[in-house]
């Protein structure tokens, strides 16, 4: 099943996600939340699964009053693929299809390589590798069932490029575990007509990690912490990202704007990739 020629639509009508519906996990704040609400003004019904269902079900209720689209809130825990599959069939049955899948759920936690424990490392890598791979697979199945195709989006990172700084090991290994894995994803949906595509953004500070940021402080001043944010802060174009600049992105890749393009991860993130 090959992806259509859409030379001739206009440009609305490329951007438009009009009669689609999406999936976002981990979009009951932040990242999520900011690429399920384009989605949602891009005229797209969306289901919201997160970890947290009172966020999960707060956001789709105001997306909906503000897009004027249908948005529903569930439960969702990356780790558990019952779960998953419970939200993608959720979305077939309340939405009445799936075109679009975004793995935006994740965990950045901060802990050196002396102190980790297998517990954390094994954790990081439930929700930022095999939760992607869970995510992506329960939602090919359900296109191909419907045999009209789709697009599904991994939020990767820069560290999916690169060692990121100091205490993000198994972060770090579970960003490039992902990146690899939109390659190989692409390769293998591509006969079904599913496009996928990664999003990798450099540090935007969001509700999530910056709590990780605070859990993590100490009373004491520590020098690595000094340049893990000088890393995190340096910009080419002088400035900290923020969630809609990398929603925009996810937004081209959701859309028939990037309908020649799979298997690529795009970095938003402001130049600071060397």
């Amino acid at each position: 099943m090959s992806t259509a020629d859409v030379s001739s639509k206009s440009l609305a009508e490329l951007i438009s996600l009009r009669g689609r519906r999406a999936v976002v996990t981990g979009g009951g704040r932040g990242l999520g939340r900011a690429i399920a609400s384009r989605l949602a003004e891009a005229g797209a019904d969306v289901l919201i699964g997160d970890i947290d269902a009172a966020l999960a079900v707060a956001a789709a209720k105001e997306l909906a009053e503000q897009h004027g689209v249908r948005v529903i809130g569930t439960a969702m825990d990356v780790t558990d693929s019952a779960s998953v599959a419970a939200a993608a069939d959720l979305a077939v049955a309340d939405l009445g299809g799936l075109d679009i899948w975004v793995n935006n759920a994740g965990v950045f936690p901060n802990v050196s390589v002396l102190e980790m424990s297998d517990e954390t490392w094994d954790q990081v890598f439930a929700v930022n590798a095999r939760g992607v791979f869970v995510s992506a697979r329960e939602a090919a199945r359900r296109m191909s069932d419907a045999a009209t195709g789709g697009v599904i989006v991994n939020i990767i990172s820069t560290a999916g490029f690169r060692g990121s700084a100091p205490g993000l090991a198994a972060y770090v290994g579970s960003k490039h575990a992902a990146r690899g894995l939109t390659r190989e994803l692409s390769l293998e949906l591509a006969p079904l007509g599913i496009r996928v595509l990664g999003v990798a953004p450099s540090y935007v500070p969001t509700e999530g990690n910056m709590l990780a940021a605070a859990a993590a402080r100490t009373d004491t001043a520590d020098t690595t912490d000094v340049r893990k944010t000088s890393l995190m802060l340096n910009s080419p174009i002088g400035r900290l990202g923020v969630p809609d600049d990398i929603a925009r992105v996810a937004l081209f890749c959701a859309s028939d704007l990037s309908a020649f393009m799979t298997g690529s991860t795009l970095l938003a993130d402001g130049g600071s990739t060397a």
